[in-house]
């Protein structure tokens, strides 16, 4: 039996997207899975749920915001530490200030892109059929 020709991507349904990340000197300050696990945190108020709910280890989970959290001088989550109700985690003021931020220049960019696929379109040549 032989194998199905392989279909070509038809050049019609280009989309140009980019990702954003973000460096604070030479560390990596910002990328879109710690923007998720920001979200994330926000939404659960516990960094074991939130990396849960992404289908992250916690260990992954950790070693991100101890990396975003030594990146920006100050850190962007606090976390507590067991207690009646075991611990948690919130994000701090510049935690937010920089997590929205970053989800406003992710939908500025997108929008630059979309109106970059035209132009783009163009230079490659008409669409395929």
């Amino acid at each position: 039996m032989s194998k199905p020709a392989r279909q070509r991507s038809r050049r019609g349904d280009i989309r140009l997207r980019g990702r954003i990340s973000i460096e604070v000197g030479k560390r990596a300050g910002l990328s879109e899975a710690g923007a998720d696990l920001l979200e994330q945190i926000v939404i659960s108020g516990s960094l074991s749920e939130a990396a849960r709910q992404l289908r992250h280890s916690y260990r992954y989970a950790w070693l991100l915001v101890d990396a975003m959290n030594r990146s920006w001088g100050d850190p962007l989550v606090s976390m507590t530490t067991g207690g009646k109700r075991g611990g948690g985690a919130r994000l701090t003021e510049l935690g937010e200030a920089v997590l929205s931020a970053y989800r406003h220049l992710q939908v500025e960019m997108e929008h630059f892109l979309d109106m970059r696929t035209a132009t783009f379109q163009s230079a490659i040549g008409p669409p395929l059929h």
